[in-house]
């Protein structure tokens, strides 16, 4: 017999910056996608955090008295919470007391497939970890040595605890210097062959997985789901309007306040977006908040040294998009941050727009390839419309 959900209540603090999410809705895919049940969602707006518990002693009790009637089993909010902050909430609410940051984690734990990005969910919990002990040994803290002893069990523990934690990051930081080195004598290999290279990346559950396996005839496991899959997928795909093959990677999806530590964790995997030719900017084109996932993907992009290479953003989903809102082309040109950037629209699901992409990428290649300086074949081509402005 199937164990039932956890409940969850989910707690977003609203201080006054940008992209708040009013309805909680990513942080309810995060927890469903994690195995969760939401019970109620609670939101409340503060100049700056709570030292002590965050939301303030008031908004505490109301939120411990709806977890406690609604019988949730954790309580779970949108932002980072200190560890002092986290201590203070679980003896607060009297249950567990968790942040995105930790949910995140648990997903990537439950996806990744591979033994680099098993190794890289590992260092990102074990750092996590790290400012989390206090935590564990509350119990113990005030229990003493006698004379001439400077602490008691608690603190013995801890610092027991905390070198096993250093020793194991250690350990798998050293395992994967082992598979970068790997995987960057697989990228000299076809940096020598001379090998076009593009990174699909995008913000997570924007169907790049699906794009992926409808362009290259792959089988890589696509869903309906934030983080789907977690793990680079590298293949080579024929292009019949360059009679030539070129090698096309799937990345991990991005998404807002993706834990800094991740990106640090996941330098491999994205190092395939770092040093691509091209990237392919999978959008989800249904939805709502579409632009602003474009700039939080920018975001990461730039913390990886990748927001430079060139781009063609690619609006997904066609099939999904209302008719009142249907584009009037299927292909124009958006001006951003002083650059035009290549807009096209597909439906990886359909098909549709699928053999104008192969056509852009055939002329990308093209251009890589030429001989002359300033080569842009896409100046001349009758497919290319004048640019528009979201």
């Amino acid at each position: 017999m199937t164990e039932p959900a956890p409940k969850l209540v989910l707690v977003g603090v609203d201080f006054g910056l940008p992209n708040f999410d009013a309805d909680l809705s990513e942080l309810g895919l995060l927890a469903q996608s994690a195995g969760y049940q939401v019970v109620e969602r609670i939101t409340c707006k503060r100049r700056a955090p709570d030292a002590a518990l965050f939301v303030g002693s008031g908004k505490a009790e109301e939120i411990k008295t709806i977890a406690a009637a609604l019988g949730a089993d954790e309580v779970l909010f949108d932002q980072a919470l200190s560890p002092a902050q986290q201590r203070n909430l679980e003896r607060e609410f009297e249950c567990p007391v968790n942040d995105r940051i930790l949910l995140v984690l648990e997903i990537f734990s439950q996806r990744a497939r591979s033994f680099e990005g098993k190794l890289q969910v590992e260092l990102a919990r074990l750092q996590y970890l790290t400012t989390r002990l206090v935590r564990r040994w509350s119990h113990l803290e005030r229990q003493r040595g006698g004379v001439g002893h400077r602490g008691g069990p608690g603190e013995r523990q801890i610092e027991l605890d905390r070198r096993m934690l250093n020793e194991s990051i250690k350990r798998t930081r050293e395992r994967l210097s082992k598979v970068k080195r790997q995987r960057q004598t697989q990228r000299k290999q076809r940096e020598r062959s001379g090998t076009f290279k593009v990174s699909i990346v995008g913000y997570t559950n924007a169907g790049k997985s699906s794009l992926f396996n409808a362009l290259v005839k792959a089988q890589t496991y696509a869903a309906d789901q934030l983080f789907a899959t977690l793990d680079t997928t590298t293949r080579q795909m024929y292009l019949a309007a360059a009679e030539a093959t070129i090698s096309i990677s799937d990345t991990v999806g991005f998404i807002r306040d993706l834990p800094h530590g991740l990106v640090e964790a996941f330098s491999a995997t994205l190092q395939e977006s770092v040093e691509a030719n091209l990237l392919l900017h999978v959008v989800d084109a249904a939805n709502p908040a579409s632009f602003e996932q474009i700039e939080d993907v920018r975001r990461v992009l730039r913390d990886i040294g990748a927001n430079d290479i060139e781009q063609i953003l690619v609006f997904n989903k066609l099939d999904l998009i209302e008719h009142s809102r249907s584009p009037e082309r299927m292909q124009d040109t958006l001006h951003h941050e002083g650059a035009d950037i290549t807009r096209l629209f597909v439906s990886a699901h359909t098909g549709e727009g699928l053999d104008a992409l192969r056509d852009l990428l055939a002329l990308r290649y093209q251009a890589f390839m030429a001989p002359v300086e300033g080569y842009k074949p896409a100046d001349n081509d009758p497919r290319f419309t004048p640019s528009i402005s979201p």
